[in-house]
């Protein structure tokens, strides 16, 4: 392709066949000092994108800001260029105070949010590349932590489903409920951008999985202190940057 996506801007001559997406921008800044080198490619709205090398391999990271919406923007444009693997960076609420500081790579994800309801019918299952989940939770484990696979849920609401606000409790949105009940369903962690991700991009063939830490539990009942969030998340970074060195080379034998 040579005309740019609308809003990451990219051109499959921009973008490596490897992707990072994260949330928050300054996220994607603070991985950029692991690589060996890298470009800016652009930097528009929510959407920080780098193409670089880690260890020789190529790898896009790129920031999708918060939730389902602008995270399909970004795989969709990224698919429009000719990615093949996505793998989603960044932190999840755990569900349990046993789940603090854990590493997550689900295996689905429960479809709780809108974004992909656009897409394909409710049925349709939320499920991550086995290949990736293997390989990215191989690398948590190299790295002396500990992963937790199996299902988490995606939702919209950050304050309707995961944090009680002012406005929920006038309205008596029963945020503590919501989350009390999701165990019940074996679900151990939530966050607003998975489901929408393993989901899309299984509809376009290409390779999708979820990496992200628990930096805090149920409607805030824990947080990690910051000193040991900065460096668990620089890990993150590594670990999934590893990860992605292994999944070339199990693909390019």
């Amino acid at each position: 392709m040579t005309k740019q996506t609308l809003y990451l801007e990219l051109t499959n001559k921009k973008i490596a066949p490897y992707a990072i997406v994260s949330g928050d921008p300054r996220r994607v800044e603070k991985i950029l000092p692991l690589l060996d080198e890298y470009k800016e490619v652009s930097i528009n709205r929510e959407f920080h994108t780098y193409t670089g090398l880690y260890k020789q391999v190529p790898v896009t990271i790129s920031s999708t800001g918060i939730g389902g919406p602008s995270a399909a923007i970004a795989i969709e444009e990224l698919y429009e260029a000719g990615i093949k693997a996505v793998i989603r960076l960044g932190t999840v609420m755990g569900i349990g105070e046993d789940k603090l500081g854990k590493y997550f790579v689900p295996i689905a994800a429960m479809r709780h949010e809108s974004t992909s309801k656009y897409y394909v019918d409710s049925s349709y299952p939320a499920v991550a590349s086995i290949d990736l989940v293997n390989i990215m939770s191989d690398s948590v484990k190299e790295h002396d932590r500990q992963v937790e696979n199996g299902v988490i849920c995606s939702t919209d609401g950050y304050y309707t489903q995961m944090k009680e606000s002012r406005l929920s409790r006038e309205m008596n949105v029963d945020v503590v409920s919501y989350i009390e009940n999701l165990p019940k369903y074996k679900i151990s962690g939530l966050d607003m951008e998975t489901a929408t991700l393993l989901t899309i991009g299984k509809l376009m063939d290409i390779d999708v999985c979820s990496v992200t830490l628990a930096t805090v539990t149920d409607n805030l009942k824990q947080t990690l202190e910051s000193e040991i969030r900065k460096n668990e998340e620089m890990l993150l970074a590594k670990i999934v940057l590893e990860g992605i060195v292994k999944y070339h080379n199990l693909n390019n034998k």
